[in-house]
């Protein structure tokens, strides 16, 4: 099982439309963690056994029309839409692919994902309720409505009920609708090493599913730090066409 444990995206991120390189930031706190394996010099040993608890090739879909149109304005204004500017939520899957860590943390009812960007959190619920199979019976939200299961050794969530403010998608601007519905496979490969494959579901935006692999890398001593995003007053202000 992924118990407690930190996670920061590594610099590769694969995606089917393009390659985007992510930066590790800051400085942590340190603070030596139980029960995890380490070497004789004392460092971790990330590629040991992972805890009780490969990567995909990657599908592509094709976007529609308006989803295209939708896709090209923001990338020729620099990205001066994008709601970061204005301290606003990423929404799923993208609060995953930020160059911030993140923390995992399971219940017997529920899992938490806790991200440091934006102090933002999902609830994961694994006590067997099912999504709505109408989305208009939720209250759409930025982070939408996810439920879990295990899987072998795979932590499925499936998620939904999203607004449509949630854009983009990930760090590459893909966009999406009300209609999205995301499906998120956690796998731990080793003990310092975590797959993802997120499956995009939007029939409103794209042709067919597609789907997008990341792999992310342990933060073994230390935790989440405070964040805070002073959101700025005059967006109009900042560099754009």
């Amino acid at each position: 099982m992924i118990r407690e444990h930190r996670f920061l995206l590594t610099a590769t991120i694969l995606s089917g439309f393009s390659a985007v390189s992510a930066p590790g930031f800051g400085q942590w706190v340190h603070y030596e963690k139980k029960n995890v394996p380490r070497l004789p010099d004392g460092k971790v040993n990330m590629t040991g056994t992972r805890p009780n608890l490969p990567s995909r090739k990657v599908q592509t879909s094709k976007m529609l029309a308006a989803a295209q149109k939708e896709f090209d304005a923001p990338m020729q204004n620099n990205m001066l839409n994008d709601p970061k500017v204005r301290c606003l939520p990423n929404g799923v899957p993208h609060a995953n692919t930020e160059p911030y860590p993140f923390e995992i943390i399971h219940t017997p009812e529920k899992t938490l994902i806790l991200y440091e960007m934006y102090s933002l959190r999902r609830q994961v619920f694994t006590d067997g309720r099912k999504l709505p199979q109408d989305i208009k019976q939720f209250t759409p939200t930025w982070m939408g409505y996810s439920v879990g299961r295990w899987e072998g050794d795979e932590f499925v969530v499936d998620t939904t009920g999203f607004n449509d403010r949630v854009w983009p998608i990930d760090m590459g601007a893909h966009p999406s609708s009300d209609a999205l519905f995301v499906t998120e496979r956690f796998k731990r490969v080793d003990f310092g090493h975590m797959d993802l494959n997120v499956t995009i579901d939007d029939p409103k935006t794209y042709e067919s599913k597609w789907t997008q692999p990341y792999r992310y890398t342990l933060l073994p001593d230390t935790d989440l730090l405070e964040f805070i995003c002073e959101n700025n007053p005059s967006p109009m202000h900042m560099v754009g066409k």
